[in-house]
């Protein structure tokens, strides 16, 4: 089996944004690769040095989501990137080897960088996450890296991190391939991207009645001010929520009611809202009883750590020799 890398960095509960972007992905790729999911928690303080106290339960909560949507510990490494040093220490031995206009051209520090521009990220560790991210990935010789379109330039920045060290050593890392992957960018309740820093998301462990409390005033379209307005589907944020939940008739009545006027916003949405609940039922339901027994979700944590820290080790027992270490 071809092996796989992919993590995230961990901002507590996880939401549809999540559910659909990367998770339902990565509980398909557990049927055809080898994967190494991790917890980047050293990437979490690339940008949130300052207010670590809450990376902890974050990490928890991810997990717990993680192993609620189907991701499965008995086929899959699931691991906390801070319990292995050995990321930290290809790190260090790549960043000797990293030119450091590479760094500075990568489109998503420069996009950071304005974003994020109450907090001070004049730091080496944000500049260089990229080489921090190049070791995660090829400490375990991934052959691919699951990404959406716009992600493919930090692999790009993998590959050539890799190359460089190839040539100046010895040939010791695959140079891992893009894995393209479909990735679903899901309004919030406001319009813009689901975010739990926006406070628009809604969350896979949110109860019945807040999913229905939340959809019920997502954001439509601005051009239905009163109920006998006719929209525009396509302009509306939650009928992106209908072509993911809905079926085909049902995309084709709210499709229709909508440019008519013949329905309003509300009964629209409740269409939709029906199936979200219906679909998260089971992921709330097997996280409840995860939460219920801490010390097994810890264990599961243990257990993938070791995993990954002997792949890692014996990874770095060739590295070592080859930079003269």
């Amino acid at each position: 089996m071809e092996t796989i890398v992919s993590g995230a960095r961990p901002t507590g509960r996880l939401h549809l944004g999540h559910l659909h972007g990367a998770l339902k992905n990565w509980v398909k790729l557990q049927e055809d690769y080898k994967c190494y999911f991790f917890i980047a928690d050293w990437h979490a303080l690339t940008t949130d040095y300052a207010t670590p106290e809450g990376i902890a339960q974050s990490a928890f909560d991810m997990l717990l989501d993680w192993l609620s949507v189907g991701l499965d510990p008995s086929r899959s490494v699931l691991f906390r990137q801070s319990r292995v040093p050995e990321h930290a220490e290809l790190h260090l031995l790549y960043s000797m080897i990293t030119p450091v206009p590479w760094l500075e051209r990568n489109p998503t520090y420069k996009d950071q960088i304005k974003e994020l521009s109450a907090k001070d990220l004049t730091t080496y560790g944000f500049l260089g996450y990229p080489v921090l991210q190049a070791a995660d990935i090829t400490i375990y010789k991934a052959n691919k890296v699951p990404v959406g379109v716009d992600q493919v330039p930090h692999v790009e920045l993998t590959r050539e991190i890799v190359r460089r060290f190839n040539q100046i050593y010895r040939p010791l890392f695959p140079e891992p391939d893009v894995l393209l992957t479909e990735t679903q960018k899901l309004p919030g309740l406001d319009g813009r991207k689901m975010s739990k820093s926006y406070g628009n998301a809604v969350f896979l462990s949110d109860p019945p009645e807040e999913i229905d409390q939340k959809l019920s005033r997502m954001m439509t379209d601005p051009a239905r001010v009163r109920r006998t307005d006719a929209g525009e589907p396509e302009k509306c944020p939650a009928f992106q929520l209908h072509k993911i939940y809905c079926t085909p008739e049902e995309i084709e009545y709210v499709t229709k009611g909508c440019r008519t006027a013949t329905i309003g916003c509300l009964e629209c949405k409740k269409i939709m809202i029906k199936h979200v609940i219906a679909d998260l039922a089971p992921i709330r339901e097997k996280r409840a009883a995860l939460q219920d027994k801490p010390g097994e979700v810890r264990d599961i944590l243990a257990a993938g750590n070791r995993a990954a820290q002997k792949v890692a080790a014996e990874t770095m027992v060739e590295v070592r020799p080859a930079v003269g270490l």
